[in-house]
């Protein structure tokens, strides 16, 4: 009855001489031994879980552990449930792409940013490209200009290997 995945002890793992002891239903026991804390919990048809290691003495309570556990998991699955996923999109251009592929592209980009995707700008450098990655900022600068209306940045353009990245967010919507 007392295995466990997780690091809480239960039952007769527990090897200290007092302990405090709490019941289930918020009873207080006081301090008592381990072994009639344990006797209490068995009598009770429940378990014997240490919940405060540290303290003076350590504190146990007398509790459902399988009920426990059940609900702890269920509240991080629901933790997990509420957190957002950031989806980013990635759009691909080049040192010596034309204006109107930049607006074609920049265009793309607003979508994803009124669909509150981030965007990520990737310029890939291609052989001598490399030696002046400055060519790849100022091909994002320009992207920047026409997105800045409707995004945030959120990393600077910056060389990073054979591309120079920049991402940006969507602005926050105003709530009226």
């Amino acid at each position: 009855m007392s295995k466990n995945n997780d690091t809480t002890l239960l039952n007769e793992e527990i090897r200290f001489p007092e302990v405090r002891c709490l019941g289930d239903e918020g009873t207080q026991y006081g301090v008592v031994s381990s072994s009639e804390a344990l006797k209490i919990a068995q009598d009770l048809g429940l378990d014997l879980v240490l919940i405060a290691p540290e303290a003076k003495p350590p504190v146990c309570k007398i509790m459902d552990y399988g009920k426990f556990r059940y609900q702890q998991e269920k509240k991080q699955k629901e933790a997990k449930k509420k957190q957002k996923q950031i989806e980013i999109k990635e759009i691909k251009l080049s040192v010596k792409i034309a204006q109107n592929d930049v607006n074609y592209k920049v265009k793309h980009a607003k979508e994803f940013l009124e669909e509150d995707k981030h965007v990520r700008f990737r310029v890939f450098l291609k052989g001598r490209e490399m030696s002046e990655p400055q060519s790849g900022v100022e091909v994002l600068k320009r992207v920047w200009e026409l997105v800045e209306d409707i995004a945030i940045m959120d990393k600077e353009p910056k060389p990073e290997g054979r591309y120079v990245n920049m991402t940006v967010i969507p602005k926050p919507k105003k709530v009226k």
